[in-house]
This record gives C-alpha cells, sequence and structure tokens, in this order.
C-alpha cells in the first residue's frame, strides 16, 4: 500500500501523512513537479495524491507525462481550485478521481481505497483469497474458523499486496518498496520476520516461498 502524496504545502502534508498512515498506507512526499515526475516513474505505487498547484509546475503536467510514460497506477487530484473545468481537465489527463480543498480526511481515504479496488477489479472493501478475508478498513483479518486478528500496519499492508494478487511471485524487494517508503531503513531480513507471524495466522502453505525468486500466496489452499 504504499503511495506517493504531491503537495508543497509542508503543514497540510505533515498531517496528512500521519493520517494516511494510520489508514494502512506508507507514503512518499514529494514537494514539486520535478520531484513528482521523477518518483511516479521510478517508482512502485498503488496510488497517488497530486495537487494541482505546485511551485515550479502544474500537476495536470506531471500527470500526463506519467501517462505518456504508462504508469497506470490510480490518481485522485487534490486541490484548492472550484472550477469545474479544473476537474474535467484533470479527468482528461488520466485522473481516477478528484477532491477539493478543504475536506475530511476520511473522505479522502475512501476515495483513495475506492479507486485502489478498482484498479484491482474490486468493488468489495473485503478482501478475499483462499478462504481468508482482510477487512481494510478495520485491518482485521478473519480466518476460515471465523476467528477474527488484528494486525500491526506493517502485517496489514505485507499481508493485503500478497493476497490482492494470488500466485503473483514477489521478490524482497517489491515487497519492501511497498512496505516502506523512501525514508524508512528497515533491515534486510525484516520480510522474513513478518512472513514468519503472518504464517502464524493464515498457516504455512498459504504463503509459498519460491526459492531464489520470493514469496507468493497460495489462494487455492
Amino acid at each position: 500500500m504504499r503511495l506517493l502524496l504531491v503537495e508543497d504545502d509542508h503543514l497540510l502534508a505533515d498531517g496528512l501523512i500521519g493520517q494516511l498512515e494510520k489508514a494502512g498506507f506508507r507514503v512518499d512526499w514529494a514537494k514539486t513537479a520535478k520531484d513528482a515526475t521523477s518518483l511516479g516513474v521510478q517508482e512502485d505505487y498503488r496510488a497517488v495524491v497530486l495537487d494541482l498547484g505546485l511551485p515550479d509546475g502544474n500537476g495536470l503536467e506531471v500527470l500526463k507525462t506519467w501517462r505518456g510514460n504508462h504508469v497506470s497506477f490510480p490518481v485522485l487530484i487534490l486541490t484548492a481550485r472550484g472550477d469545474w473545468q479544473d476537474k474535467v481537465s484533470g479527468l482528461k489527463a488520466g485522473a481516477d478521481d478528484y477532491l477539493g480543498k478543504p475536506f475530511q480526511t476520511e473522505e479522502l481515504v475512501a476515495r483513495l481505497n475506492a479507486i485502489i479496488r478498482r484498479s484491482e477489479g474490486r468493488v468489495d472493501s473485503t478482501l478475499k483469497a483462499g478462504r481468508l478475508e482482510l477487512d481494510e478498513n478495520r485491518q482485521i483479518l478473519k480466518t476460515a474458523d471465523g476467528t477474527e486478528h488484528s494486525l500491526t500496519g506493517t502485517e496489514f499492508r505485507l499481508l493485503r499486496c500478497l493476497m490482492s494478487r494470488p500466485g503473483q511471485v514477489y521478490s524482497k524487494d517489491q515487497l519492501m518498496e511497498q512496505l516502506y517508503s523512501l525514508n524508512d531503513t528497515p533491515n534486510e531480513n525484516v520480510i522474513e520476520a513478518y512472513i514468519r507471524r503472518l504464517r502464524k495466522l493464515v498457516g504455512a502453505n498459504s504463503i509459498l516461498t519460491r526459492r531464489g525468486q520470493g514469496y507468493l500466496f497460495n489462494d487455492v489452499v
């Protein structure tokens, strides 16, 4: 659940980052159009929150550059501009949703989760794979016997990443990219430790190791 926040207002960004991380995202923050353009092309994000008014350029041009480079992550435009033409221009440039300032953080999180679900071909906030259910709103795992387990933020992000694409092999580097922001410095063995913890909840056969490749979620157990 790695997300890019493009916002030049430091006070607003600081508050949003804290709330977004509580909601299960790991956030990279770009303050300029230049940084946003580079990060969007280079990094693997599940979604982006993009402010249109940036100090060195227009957010719409950043979005057009991403789409021109075939970057397909969902984008939610965040702006103080109230003109309907800005909304239309953003959607035509490739945005997936639009939210005007001021706004409630709860609405922003709900809209982000909605566009991410749509990008994954889902409409339900409960992610189901095999006999497991992951409640994204409460960050709760429900196992086959009906027991509910609370997850830490990192456990939730890791399990969500694996369950969202059953059968896909993720390398350690790919998982690290989804679990941590550019400012984090996690230990290189952290993925193995969390995989061991999750296997105690979901069963050893639900998360398989592909030697020399990485890990995958097995939804046929």
